[in-house]
């Protein structure tokens, strides 16, 4: 997708979205005609393996025409999170609901979600999330999201702008808005325009760009093994394995390997999308939008699309194995021991300074602490930052405002001495609340070697103007 870019200072202002043009291009040609076919769902929460446990299911065995258990989900309304960016950040052009035309428990053990268009041409869809938003591995441990799914049975013309999705998203996400894709995002299962595959993708970093190549996300895709995506129902799941060193993320269908991902490829950036409360998951078939538009090559949905092709859902799953002991890791540590050397491009906690002036220290919304009632003249200290022999090309800050209309500053990095000029800083004001999060970058000045780092706070009023979390350079 090419959603509409942020401003070029805060590029995490652009919402979480789901696209991957790179990755749809090479699919273009494989739509397949097939028989539409009604299947059931019969099978029940398969019981964990030896050495897993089942941690959260729901089997969709409610009564027919039913909504699915408000104890289990959050059924998403409208266009947007209030808030949020418009069309859900994605380009999609269906409103969703909660009517059981949309939304229902079928009574054979499916959960149905199916867009429907109006006589005016309006579509209208579901989308639900887990109320739990804590599903991580246990430390040293695998986790698995799992879900047995057929996606709509539609396909070639008729298919246009369909958008099935079984994916999950980093908790801080919920109730923010602003901070994607650092949080995390993984999609499951994700399939466009009734073509028979199926796309595992890892969304993460910054946007645009990044580790994770926003907006496409460091992806792949697979066709259905047997029979096709839409004729039968598949197994979709995720694992996220914990209890090896580099960590990795997996995705399989049908137990079938099609995609890794490994903490190496994602670098100082895993933290952010690993070390929070964990992840809710999502079901929603959205039509339109950016993945489909760039897979079809034109607009969709069409005047050929047809309406009410459901996807059905019989289970979805979370399991956990193992834990207990974290593994060690080869990635650079976030938070460096006193004395120790850190590495400039790691994330760099802001509360891990060693030495402040007018610095309070708080808990953080995304987890762990920030440093807050930040103001001119307060400044942080970070001893023996090794920038190594290769500059950096800019330095990047999770920072978050409540200030008052007008009131405004710049987060500055010197290095050194606080009298020496800065080498970079970029300039912030509210962001919608002291915990509403952003990553902002700035352009920084060469420079090469071991130093000290101070971040300095400049204003020209004496109010609070911004909380930090963490920083990072970038080369």
């Amino acid at each position: 997708m090419n959603p509409v870019p942020a401003a070029s200072a805060a590029p995490s202002a652009v919402r979480r979205s789901r696209r991957r043009l790179s990755l749809a291009a090479a699919v273009v040609a494989t739509t397949t005609a097939l028989a539409t076919v009604t299947m059931t769902a019969h099978a029940a929460v398969p019981p964990p393996p030896s050495g897993w446990s089942l941690v959260w299911s729901d089997d969709f065995t409610g009564a027919a025409g039913t909504l699915p258990s408000s104890a289990n989900w959050i059924i998403d309304t409208g266009t947007s999170y209030p808030g949020g960016p418009a069309n859900w950040g994605t380009g999609e052009i269906q409103t969703y609901t909660s009517n059981t035309a949309n939304l229902s428990q079928d009574g054979t053990g499916n959960l149905r979600i199916t867009p429907l268009r109006d006589g005016s041409g309006r579509w209208t869809s579901a989308r639900i999330e887990t109320v739990r938003t804590d599903f991580k591995p246990p430390a040293g441990g695998v986790l698995a999201l799992e879900g047995r799914i057929q996606m709509p049975n539609v396909t070639g013309a008729e298919a246009a702008g369909y958008w099935p999705a079984f994916w999950a998203l980093g908790s801080p996400y919920r109730g923010n808005y602003q901070n994607w894709p650092g949080v995390g995002e993984f999609d499951v299962m994700e399939n466009v325009n009734g073509i028979n595959s199926v796309w595992g993708v890892l969304h993460c970093g910054v946007a645009p760009g990044g580790p994770c190549n926003e907006f496409n996300g460091i992806g792949n895709s697979r066709a259905c093994p047997g029979s096709t995506c839409q004729a039968a129902f598949h197994t979709y799941r995720f694992e996220w394995d914990a209890s090896v060193s580099p960590q990795q993320l997996r995705w399989y269908v049908d137990g079938q390997l099609f995609h890794t991902v490994s903490q190496s490829q994602v670098g100082s950036y895993w933290g952010q999308m690993t070390n929070h409360g964990g992840y809710f998951m999502l079901l929603n078939v959205a039509m339109g939008g950016g993945f489909p538009n760039g897979v079809a090559g034109t607009t969709t949905p069409t005047s050929a699309t047809v309406s009410g092709r459901p996807m059905l859902v019989d289970y979805v799953a979370v399991y956990t194995r193992g834990g207990g002991t974290p593994p060690p890791t080869t990635a650079p540590p976030t938070t460096p021991p006193p004395g120790g050397v850190v590495d400039a491009y790691s994330t760099i906690q802001a509360e891990a300074f060693n030495a402040q002036n007018g610095v309070q220290v708080e808990a953080c919304s995304e987890g762990g602490q920030d440093i807050g009632s930040l103001s001119n003249g307060d400044w942080v200290r970070y001893d023996n930052v090794d920038f190594g022999s290769s500059p950096p090309r800019d330095f990047l800050a999770r920072v978050a405002s409540g200030a008052a209309a007008g009131v405004s500053g710049l987060v500055e990095v010197r290095v050194d001495s606080l009298s020496n000029s800065p080498i970079g800083s970029f300039a912030i004001a509210n962001t919608g609340g002291w915990q509403s999060w952003r990553s902002v970058p700035g352009n920084v000045a060469s420079v090469t070697g071991r130093h000290t780092v101070y971040l300095t706070f400049s204003s020209g009023q004496p109010a609070d103007f911004v909380n930090v979390n963490w920083f990072t350079f970038r080369r």
